[in-house]
């Protein structure tokens, strides 16, 4: 049996990453549906009928849990697929809760995708927690098709990054949310042109502390096996273990605060 990761394209690599320090003897599937990226300018009937086939075509190879990895996907299809499925499916959700409880006097930036902003799970979450007033929200879209292409440095991301992250006033804020997969491929990049204070947080490490609490967990010596999909065709392992190896290459040292 596998754990099937779920992602619009790479982004959900960096969840993968997580899962596979914290259970390396796991067999598991990547799902990319690149083919299609991105998702977060797509309507919700777009994602939500593009992510009901990709699982479908996943639930054939014998799953043991299912992680959405795409915190636009899960906005969109999460509540409906834990009515159809009767195998765990995890969702991403922003570290908006552990930003607000660490955030005393400043404010919390959440950055993600155009439609995890608009859909009404992100508002909820804010909503319960009390913290209207304690989050703004900013688009970084763009970053998703730069990791599409393995673009994470250069010009064109430098740019982009500079001018995005310039729109807010810093002396508001401490922390900042990215909310989407893709985005943490770009934490360097960000790290750049924001004060030395302002942390940065992501779901993943609690996204997977979640699927483990769901599963049992293969106590197993054997090498790790990944099986990697490109909307629905068998890929090469290359095409996403350069994601994998670039992600070990920056890999925030325990204990470091981004």
């Amino acid at each position: 049996m596998h754990i099937a990761f779920f992602d619009s394209g790479a982004g959900g690599l960096t969840v993968l990453h997580e899962a596979i320090k914290k259970m390396p003897g796991e067999h598991y599937i990547y799902f990319g549906d690149s083919h299609n990226a991105p998702y977060g300018t797509k309507s919700r009937e777009e994602i939500r009928e593009l992510v009901f086939k990709a699982v479908d075509f996943l639930t054939a190879k014998g799953l043991k849990a299912l992680v959405l990895a795409c915190n636009t996907a899960t906005s969109a299809a999460v509540a409906e697929l834990r009515e159809k499925y009767d195998f765990p499916i995890i969702g991403m959700e922003p570290a908006v809760k552990p930003a607000i409880e660490n955030s005393r006097e400043h404010k919390v930036l959440v950055c993600a995708t155009d439609l995890t902003l608009k859909e009404e799970k992100l508002n909820n979450l804010v909503r319960n927690l009390n913290a209207g007033d304690k989050v703004d929200y900013l688009s970084l879209q763009k970053l998703v098709m730069f990791a599409e292409n393995f673009e994470f440095d250069g010009q064109q991301v430098t740019a982009y990054l500079k001018e995005k992250l310039a729109q807010a006033d810093w002396s508001k804020y401490d922390s900042i949310v990215l909310g989407c997969t893709h985005f943490i491929f770009f934490r360097e990049q960000i790290r750049r042109f924001i004060p030395a204070r302002i942390r940065i947080l992501d779901g993943n490490e609690g996204t997977v502390n979640n699927l483990m609490t769901k599963i049992d967990i293969r106590n197993s010596p054997e090498k790790k096996e990944i099986q990697y999909y490109i909307s629905g065709s068998r890929a090469a392992a290359g095409h996403f273990q350069r994601y994998l190896d670039y992600l070990a290459k920056t890999d925030t040292p325990k204990g470091q605060v981004w």
